[in-house]
């Protein structure tokens, strides 16, 4: 268990913590290498591609794919800046994980916050999903899910690590 003080934070936070950042982590890579290996080979078919309106590799591919769709406008389309959607979520459920190690009422506060940007940034990226591209990317909607999942647990992190740091005064 996570400590702080002479309190201990829940095993199953953790533990809930831990799952859906390695399955983030792991949509994240595999929807990185799907936009990769479509962009080596454009007749490459992913495993998530089930049909013309059911097509993850289209989803990535597309503009909002990058940058979620929003850095092309302030750079260039090789610039670093405009990475794939994919790297950001590498780099969420990275800082995720790792932050979640911390029992510090700043660390809580932060994924917290991280978490509202990135359910906004699906909702954003799900609305483009639905009314722009007229897809259902099975990749997608899971981390959609996973970043709500997270939401909630931060929430309740916080107001454990609230209800300690106010126990200890």
């Amino acid at each position: 268990m996570l400590t702080t003080g002479n309190q201990k934070m829940p095993r199953w936070e953790r533990i809930l913590r831990v799952l859906l950042c390695v399955i983030g982590l792991v949509l994240s890579v595999y929807a990185l290498h799907v936009e990769i290996s479509r962009e080596r080979n454009p007749e490459y078919t992913a495993m998530c591609d089930i049909g013309e309106s059911v097509s993850c590799s289209k989803v990535f591919t597309s503009r909002w794919g990058r940058g979620f769709g929003l850095v092309q406008f302030f750079v260039a389309n090789d610039n670093p800046l405009n990475q794939p959607n994919s790297v950001l979520g590498i780099i969420f459920y990275t800082v995720q994980m790792c932050l979640g190690l911390s029992c510090s009422k700043k660390a809580a506060l932060f994924l917290v916050f991280s978490s509202w940007v990135s359910v906004a940034g699906s909702i954003y990226l799900a609305s483009i999903l639905a009314f722009v591209l007229g897809d259902f990317c099975i990749v997608c909607v899971s981390t959609y899910i996973i970043n709500l999942a997270l939401l909630f647990t931060n929430l309740k992190r916080r107001t454990l690590i609230e209800g300690i740091k106010e126990k200890t005064r």
